[in-house]
């Protein structure tokens, strides 16, 4: 799969809340990815920089929308 084929469908201030989100999407049986400059959770504060990022495949990323914006 290449980057073209990836849509970012959220963006979040911390890995806690993507994973939480993340959650979501795989409870609903879509694949994604978190995306961080966090250098894999070991320095927080450089999440900050572009934040966190979930990935889902561009043929998910409405689906995902949708579950994402579901209230909690």
């Amino acid at each position: 799969m290449s980057d073209a084929d990836l849509v970012v469908v959220g963006r979040f201030n911390s890995r806690f809340e993507a994973d939480v989100a993340k959650s979501a999407l795989d409870a609903a049986g879509l694949d994604s990815m978190i995306r961080s400059d966090d250098v894999a959770g070991m320095r927080p504060p450089l999440s900050l920089t572009n934040g966190v990022e979930l990935i889902v495949r561009a043929d998910d990323a409405m689906a995902a929308r949708e579950i994402l914006q579901q209230p909690k």
